[in-house]
């Protein structure tokens, strides 16, 4: 097998697709989905590998790595972005599973997964694996991918649900094949329009052993590689930060061209002359670099202590999620003041940044940017027990 693709490869496979997803942005846009030539491109691309284990071909990307190729791919298109970071993540699941399994489905190059956040469901314990039945919500990029995974509580034979040795409940992700999963439109929202994050759901689906695993949990890890010691969650974390500043940052650099050249209406001076607007610019630019940099800076940081020890600590996890929500409402600080300061050109759909603007605002409201992580790092730091499970995940 051919070696793995290396951080250079990929930003040079950006820059070929490029214009594939500039020409889709429309159709992205309209359809709320991405459309087949660019999905097709991303395969072509190994986009979704990035974070698959190299016996797969896979990358096996660093942290570090992989936000820097999010960012780049967000600046082309949010819900790309996004699609690409949370398929790649769910695709981590290739470490879970027996290496004829993985390869069974990661194998082909359509070989895709996507997943949503754990909901109400039921996986009832049977002769060589699960019934499951449940409805799962935000499946984003499902639409492209050959297989769904979602994750449910598990009963025994008898209906009663079951207990691991601390007397947690104990629940597994399920991996469905997509024709076996039933898909309900209703991803129809003001941003992020492509990544169609849809509901599904399954009703008495049987799913064998292979195919379901402890998600994250390191009794069902089989791949010993460094990146695999972080969650999925971890790396939503990492990527849709990433996918934060990429929009801001392209939305910076085009109002930049358009302040060079326009004069406000009923202004005398020219906006490149105008003190505000060059302050503006400058506090901008200085906060997405130091975003950039923390962002960045605690991937490397992590992935060295990881190289270390052999495991993510619960400290480390904390500091991922301060460092990622803290980017996001950076990034759509920036997306704010450059939307105010190019008056009615930001409004229009011809222009490229009113869509973003709606993107970054869509994204500050899933779970990586919720304001309250804030609240649950005081309360870690004060001694307390934050008040989310989902806080250290």
């Amino acid at each position: 097998m051919s070696s793995s693709p290396s951080l250079r490869d990929y930003l040079a496979r950006i820059k070929d697709i490029a214009s594939a997803v500039s020409v889709a942005g429309n159709d992205i846009e309209q359809n709320r989905r991405l459309p087949p030539q660019l999905v097709q491109a991303l395969i072509d691309g190994g986009f979704y590998r990035m974070l698959q284990p190299r016996f797969l071909g896979g990358a096996e990307l660093s942290l570090d790595a992989f936000s820097t190729l999010v960012e780049e791919l967000a600046r082309l298109d949010a819900s790309t972005a996004w699609c690409v970071a949370q398929c790649a993540s769910c695709a981590m699941a290739a470490a879970y599973l027996d290496r004829d399994t993985a390869l069974e489905l990661f194998g082909p190059p359509e070989g895709i997964v996507a997943w949503g956040p754990p909901a109400p469901s039921e996986a009832r314990v049977v002769d060589g694996g699960y019934r499951v039945t449940g409805t799962w919500n935000f499946a984003s990029g499902g639409r492209q991918a050959s297989w769904i995974g979602g994750q449910a509580y598990v009963v025994g034979r008898d209906g009663k649900p079951l207990r691991n040795d601390s007397g947690a409940p104990v629940f597994r992700m399920m991996l469905f094949p997509s024709q076996d999963v039933q898909m309900t439109d209703v991803w129809h929202v003001m941003g992020l329009k492509g990544t169609a994050s849809d509901t599904y759901g399954v009703k008495d689906v049987f799913v064998p052993d292979r195919l379901s695993f402890a998600r994250d949990e390191e009794c069902d890890r089989r791949e010993n590689g460094l990146l695999f010691k972080f969650s999925t969650s971890n790396l939503y974390s990492f990527g849709f930060a990433a996918v934060a500043l990429g929009i801001a940052q392209q939305m910076l650099d085009d109002a930049i061209k358009v302040a060079s050249d326009k004069t406000p209406t009923a202004s005398k001076r020219a906006m490149r002359d105008n003190n505000v607007i060059q302050a503006q610019i400058g506090r901008s630019e200085a906060t997405l670099r130091g975003a950039r940099h923390y962002l960045h800076g605690v991937a490397r940081e992590l992935w060295q202590a990881v190289s270390e020890h052999p495991e993510v600590t619960r400290a480390q996890k904390i500091e991922i999620r301060l460092c990622s929500t803290w980017v996001i409402h950076q990034a759509m600080s920036v997306a704010d003041t450059v939307y105010h300061m190019l008056g009615s050109t930001a409004v229009f759909e011809k222009n490229p940044f009113e869509r973003r603007f709606r993107d970054i605002h869509t994204l500050s409201q899933q779970l990586q940017g919720r304001q309250a992580h804030f609240e649950s790092v005081g309360q870690v730091m004060l001694g307390l027990e934050p008040d989310t499970v989902l806080f250290t995940t």
